[in-house]
């Protein structure tokens, strides 16, 4: 990676949201007072690993089993997913170190293309950026939480853990941090030591069972594509530190660290996990199954160690759950700080979170609690979010034509390879995704054609004009 020293951000560089002007330049409306840099970049890089590591990698691989019947090509399938997470976060922080604003791709969409794609991409962000997965990382709670508790409610457990969170980051920014920072380190010490134990106890033939050809025809199938996705949805976090860039110090070196940093240490965390998961039991025991990671411990040290691990994935799920809450509001804040219509989510107050925007966020993924089912959510979400990153990496080439002389404080490792690698490989998935479920390529699209039609609503002050 390069990173380069010099630091240089303009006064809207620090702005949580875009700078709009008039023709003639003047300013048409004053932004919201730009948010305090208070989030340490160790902070940033556990927000992403939080991101990452939830309820993706302890449901996904027995999801992704029905779908790709062999345990060598499903432990390729994650590889390929953290090359791909890899290569995006590279090119992300290429973007994020030029404009530390909070808002992630809201932000660089606007900028690189037209407000309406950033707009879009807000409203992708606030339905299936965070409220799905917050939703759906609330349900795995709750199933978790009853697997170890089975006289606790499924619903009332993801509902309490939302609330208690979402009022955890709107009261105060340091706090949240904190709370973050210790349910991240906890999951990091707990993980590492499941997959230490399982490697000492798996039986590794249930890897090693296919023949090398066997796994390479597996691959070029359909169901190897679409599974993708799955795999895609689980590595989805690697750019959590983008939505919060503007409350980061010294951004230009401390996101692209985090942003690559980790994504590495998930991408070794999931291999050494479905390690684990594949060495357990054969495929048929493992297919199918949401709770995956009870039912590895079941296996490995019986009935009742099974109920315990129930009870720390449980909690390792609130790390992932916090740092989807602290994210995501940043995005909406950003937006209500350049939309009069959405502008009471841009309120906030000293070093409290974005108040009306947590609460959005919360109400939505709650309705989700209530109405959507989990395999559903993976397949819409994933979808939609892989739509959502090619436009944004696409942007890296965008603005190196446009701004070939522009001040870059990281320049992506390996471009141009590895952003078209990353493009490539997303749009591989995109397409067999339309092909083997147009019904979630529809939903997607029909999510985005909302966006357009409410920002044309909305209405933006002025058009936006470039502030570096």
């Amino acid at each position: 990676m390069e990173v380069q020293e010099t630091e240089t951000l303009s006064a809207s560089g620090v702005q949580t949201g875009a700078a709009f002007t008039s023709a003639e330049g003047s300013d048409v409306s004053p932004q919201e007072e730009a948010p305090k840099r208070v989030i340490s970049g160790f902070s940033a890089t556990m927000v992403v690993i939080a991101s990452m590591v939830g309820t993706g990698i302890f449901t996904t691989t027995g999801i992704l089993l029905e779908q790709v019947p062999s345990a060598s090509a499903v432990l390729w399938a994650w590889i390929i997913g953290g090359v791909v997470a890899f290569f995006g976060a590279l090119s992300y922080a290429e973007l994020v170190a030029m404009y530390p604003k909070n808002g992630g791709e809201y932000q660089l969409l606007s900028t690189v293309y037209h407000p309406v794609l950033g707009f879009v991409a807000g409203w992708i962000s606030l339905i299936v950026g965070f409220s799905a997965p917050i939703a759906s990382a609330a349900m795995a709670f709750g199933k978790y939480a009853t697997h170890s508790l089975p006289g606790l409610s499924e619903f009332w457990a993801a509902f309490a853990v939302i609330i208690a969170l979402s009022v955890v980051h709107a009261v105060k920014v340091t706090l949240g941090s904190a709370v973050q920072n210790f349910f991240t380190v906890l999951k990091i010490l707990l993980v590492g030591g499941f997959i230490a134990g399982g490697l000492m106890l798996g039986d590794f033939t249930h890897i090693t069972s296919d023949s090398p050809l066997d796994t390479f025809n597996t691959m070029l199938t359909p169901g190897f594509a679409v599974g993708l996705i799955y795999v895609t949805y689980a590595y989805t976090g690697w750019n959590g530190s983008a939505y919060i860039a503007g409350e980061i110090k010294n951004p230009s070196k401390a996101l692209p660290k985090a942003l690559a940093l980790g994504t590495l240490v998930v991408t070794l965390i999931y291999l050494g996990l479905n390690v684990v998961f594949l060495s357990a039991a054969p495929v048929s025991e493992l297919s199918g199954s949401i709770e995956i990671g009870a039912v590895v411990a079941s296996s490995f040290f019986g009935e009742s160690a099974g109920r315990i691990f129930s009870a720390v994935i449980a909690l390792l799920l609130v790390s992932s759950l916090s740092a989807m809450i602290m994210a995501g509001p940043r995005i909406y804040q950003a937006m209500g700080a350049d939309y009069p219509l959405l502008k009471v989510l841009s309120r906030r107050k000293g070093d409290s979170g974005p108040f009306y925007a947590i609460i959005l966020q919360a109400v939505i993924a709650i309705g989700m609690l209530l109405t959507a089912r989990f395999d559903e959510l993976i397949t819409y979400m994933g979808f939609t979010l892989s739509v959502n990153a090619v436009l944004t990496v696409i942007g890296v080439f965008v603005m190196r034509l446009r701004k070939p002389d522009a001040e870059r404080p990281y320049k992506c490792w390996g471009y141009p390879v590895t952003p078209v690698l990353f493009i490539l490989l997303s749009l591989w998935m995109i397409v067999f995704t339309i092909v083997q479920t147009p019904g979630v390529a529809l939903a997607g699209a029909g999510t985005i054609l909302v966006g357009v039609v409410l920002y044309y609503i909305a209405k933006p002050r002025k058009a936006r004009t470039l502030s570096e």
